[in-house]
Formats: structure tokens, C-alpha cells, sequence
């Protein structure tokens, strides 16, 4: 009976993992087969094409077809910029959040509380309103400024509950050898959370890429434009029938992201190894 219970319960299990991998790999394996698809329209497209084609591939590297070189470009910048900055901007701040006790820090921790629950694209008319006042608008500064921004509540928590985690003995310590806050923010706390770092740099190069309604709204020039902005021009207007040439786009948008995932892959290991012995 127990056995019987046990076949029924790995089964499930097993239909439930497949359903899942089927549901995510499905649209991603349609994309790719569609990239390789001669033709623009995605009718006659196939996961599998007969016909088998880079045409597309190469259409996107040729400057004098396509600006799609420019706005991988634009993306990359944004993306490394926004990554960097907000990683400083965090890591300083869960640093004080969690070893420091301030006025209205409680305070604090609420309004980043509440502020994450708050997407960047619920303030579109005050971020555009701030962006024309200040000059800011059609330049990547204010996308990185907002990206930016947006990033700073939740990380701060997810970084805080982190650092809370790390023993304060080692601060005590490094101060009775005449350490300094920074140092020992630098050289003893940091090197310690390196996987919620990673985790953090993960997090905020990826939204650059998948955003596309702020982009939208603060960039005008063509040349200015984000990967998302630049290849929904390709199917937005009335004769747009670039499907597949759109597809072969989404493609190469996954590299950056796994190549940032791979290097930093052994500090989310060591992330999980850490949250499991952590007491």
C-alpha cells in the first residue's frame, strides 16, 4: 500500500515537473525555431523550419538594414550603469539599516517597505513630468536614474536581511584593531555577501532588458533607443511584418543575461550554502 502511495506520489510529481519544463521551454524553443524561419511572417513558421536560414541573423549585424547593433549597445550601457549604481547605492544602505541604529530609521524601513510595492511604471506622469523639467528627457541618464531608483527598496531588504545574518562579533573585532566603518564595510562585511551582491547584480541588469514602458515614454531619437523599444518599432507600424527578424532579436537578448548568470552562478551556490548552515 505504502509503496503504491509512493509510485502515485513520484508520478504526479513527474507530470507536474514535465507540465512546467513543456509550459516554459515551449514559447522559448518557438522563438528560436522562428529566428531561423525564412520569410517575415510568422504564419508559415514552423519550431522545427524546413529551410533553415541566418538571413536574419545577418540582417541584424548589417548597420545599413537595421540599428539593431545600436540599441544592443544602448541596453548594454544602460544595463552595466544601472547594475553598478545600484549595487553601490544598496549595498551602502542595508549596510546602515543593519549596523547602525539612527532617528527614523523604523521609519525608513517602512517607506522601503511600501515603496516596493509601488512599480516605477505606476509614477509614468511625475518620472515624465521630472524628466522635461530637468532636461532629462531622451537621454539614457534619466532611464539609469530611474532604473536606478527603482531598484533601491526591495534590494535594500533582500541585502539587509543578509547582512543581519553575518555576526557583528567581526565588526567588534575589526574595530579593537582600529578599523573605520568603511573599512570594515569594504573588507570584512562585503566580502561576506558576495552571493546576495550577485543575486542584486543579476536583478538589476536584467530590467533594463525587460523593460520596455519607461523606455517607451522617456526616449524619442531612434538612435537612442533600448533593444525592447527598438524591436517592437519593427512590428508597431501599420506595414510592420518583421516577425521573424523580431524573433531572431529576442534570441541574442538572452546572452548577455547568461553570460552574467554563469559567472556569477558559483556565488548563488555559495548563497544557498550559506542560508542553509546560518542559524
Amino acid at each position: 500500500m505504502k509503496n503504491n502511495k509512493r509510485i502515485l506520489q513520484l508520478t504526479f510529481s513527474y507530470i507536474v515537473i514535465l507540465a512546467m519544463i513543456t509550459i516554459i521551454l515551449y514559447p522559448i524553443l518557438w522563438i528560436v525555431g522562428s529566428s531561423f524561419n525564412p520569410g517575415n511572417s510568422l504564419s508559415g513558421s514552423s519550431i522545427i523550419p524546413e529551410n533553415a536560414t541566418l538571413k536574419h541573423y545577418k540582417e541584424l549585424f548589417d548597420p545599413a538594414q537595421s540599428d539593431y547593433l545600436i540599441w544592443y549597445w544602448n541596453t548594454i550601457k544602460i544595463c552595466v550603469l544601472t547594475m553598478l549604481f545600484s549595487v553601490a547605492l544598496v549595498c551602502m544602505t542595508a549596510y546602515s539599516f543593519s549596523r547602525f541604529r539612527f532617528v527614523g530609521r523604523k521609519n525608513g524601513l517602512m517607506t522601503f517597505l511600501i515603496l516596493q510595492m509601488i512599480p516605477n511604471f505606476a509614477a509614468l506622469i511625475a518620472i515624465y513630468a521630472l524628466a522635461n523639467l530637468t532636461g532629462l528627457l531622451d537621454t539614457h541618464l534619466a532611464l539609469i536614474l530611474v532604473y536606478t531608483g527603482g531598484a533601491i527598496p526591495m534590494n535594500t531588504y533582500l541585502m539587509k536581511g543578509y547582512l543581519d545574518t553575518i555576526p557583528k562579533e567581526l565588526d567588534e573585532s575589526a574595530r579593537m584593531d582600529g578599523a573605520g566603518n568603511f573599512r570594515i564595510f569594504w573588507q570584512i562585511v562585503m566580502p561576506l555577501a558576495k552571493p546576495m551582491i550577485a543575486v542584486i547584480c543579476l536583478f538589476t541588469f536584467i530590467t533594463p532588458f525587460t523593460d520596455f514602458i519607461l523606455a517607451r515614454i522617456l526616449l524619442r531619437s531612434e538612435d537612442k533607443f533600448t533593444l525592447a523599444v527598438g524591436l517592437y518599432e519593427m512590428i508597431a507600424d501599420q506595414f510592420g511584418n518583421e516577425f521573424t527578424l523580431f524573433a531572431a532579436g529576442s534570441v541574442l537578448i538572452a546572452v548577455p543575461i547568461s553570460l552574467l548568470f554563469l559567472s556569477l552562478q558559483k556565488y548563488f551556490v555559495a548563497g544557498l550554502t550559506a542560508g542553509g548552515t546560518k542559524g
